[in-house]
């Protein structure tokens, strides 16, 4: 492709999607900068191993992607020592699941901050310094959820279908730079989020979809991937669904 050397970030990086799209860019051999917030970084610290067993050369930071100061710091951080940031995946996310009458203001706010206002945040900086260099590739994990709904997530949804607005608007303000954003919106994905829940629903979830199982994230990264290549230049302003069926445009 001809891409070698391209500086990738990506956030939520440490394990399930974020990390499969790791492992897809890792053919072209990129600079890997990966962004948790997890406990602790044991995750994150095995997901470099991996990489660096492929010669990949990365880095891991543990950053609140909800913290505007934060993102700013890091990102001008990294800008600073590699000059440049070619590719953003924007894949950090949470659920704080319940009905909405139970749903306190904490849970609403948490994952609006760390699902959506985290978007802003990373987008913002990284799409200034892409426009200098005229060009990059942004690409936004939102949700099917974000589509359809569902009960007893309507922050998670909200936060994904703010996602697919954010995602139209500032591709069309950023496409004349040579920049696309896009958004990926997976579905029911085999990922350590999906683990907890319960056999019912899960088996529910099953039921509602034409392909009878359940997606894995290298379905998503593959996705992702091609949406940064060369092959998706003329690609921008678009949600590409990744569930199987479970929900079609």
């Amino acid at each position: 492709m001809g891409q070698s050397g391209r500086v990738v970030v990506i956030t939520g990086g440490s394990r399930g999607i974020g990390r499969a799209v790791a492992f897809r860019f890792a053919g072209e051999k990129p600079i890997l900068v990966i962004v948790h917030y997890d406990p602790d970084d044991s995750a994150a610290s095995d997901t470099l191993a991996k990489l660096s067993e492929k010669g990949i050369q990365g880095e891991a930071h543990r950053l609140d992607v909800s913290s505007y100061q934060d993102v700013n710091a890091l990102f001008k951080d990294v800008l600073s020592r590699l000059g440049k940031i070619d590719v953003l995946v924007n894949n950090a996310g949470i659920t704080r699941d319940t009905l909405l009458m139970r749903m306190t203001e904490d849970d609403w706010d948490t994952v609006l901050r760390v699902n959506l206002k985290s978007v802003f945040n990373c987008t913002q900086v990284v799409s200034r310094s892409m426009i200098k260099q005229r060009g990059g590739r942004i690409v936004n994990v939102s949700s099917v959820v974000g589509q359809m709904g569902n009960p007893g997530q309507a922050n998670y949804a909200a936060s994904k279908a703010g996602i697919m607005g954010f995602t139209r608007s500032i591709a069309r303000e950023v496409a004349g730079r040579g920049i696309t954003v896009n958004a990926v919106a997976p579905g029911f994905i085999n990922t350590e989020m999906t683990a907890v829940l319960p056999d019912k629903v899960k088996e529910s979830f099953l039921q509602q979809i034409p392909m009878g199982r359940m997606g894995e994230p290298e379905d998503v990264a593959e996705v992702v991937y091609w949406l940064c290549s060369d092959a998706a230049k003329y690609v921008t302003g678009q949600v590409v669904h990744v569930n199987g069926g479970l929900y079609m445009s």
